[in-house]
């Protein structure tokens, strides 16, 4: 049932996460979760669930983790979000991340306009984005 694999920045609102009483607000904004560099099929990856994960921020090793420490297995997430709604071709779903991530740092650390983030996951390959600024006018609710 899965295709293949690729990185995703899983990109997080904080603010607008606290917000809901889901993560969804906070994870959907039109410019978050880019994805790359390519898709790996699985019959190239072997278990997707020893994959060595890094991240950095501005050159600084955020993590140093494995697809192993993820909460939930590719094959299980499937399997779950399918009892809910059909997964269609070219759908996809991220797993979420490991340890490291900023907002659980004392203090914590959040990105700013100018970071550079870099994901580089074993057998696939590497996406770096820059943070840019929000615009002036966002709208509130």
């Amino acid at each position: 049932m899965i295709a293949g694999y690729l990185v995703v920045d899983d990109v997080s609102v904080r603010d607008w996460q606290l917000r809901t009483p889901t993560m969804t607000m906070g994870k959907s904004f039109d410019t978050h979760g880019p994805i790359g560099p390519w898709i790996v099929t699985a019959d190239e990856i072997g278990d997707p669930h020893a994959l060595a994960l890094r991240t950095w921020v501005n050159g600084e090793l955020r993590q140093d983790s494995s697809t192993r420490q993820l909460i939930f297995d590719c094959f299980a997430q499937v399997e779950h979000l399918s009892t809910a709604f059909t997964l269609e071709p070219g759908d996809v779903v991220t797993t979420g991340t490991p340890s490291g991530v900023g907002g659980a740092m004392k203090p914590p650390r959040f990105l700013a306009a100018g970071d550079v983030v870099r994901i580089e996951l074993e057998g696939i390959g590497h996406i770096e984005n820059r943070v840019v600024a929000e615009p002036a006018e966002t709208p509130f609710l």
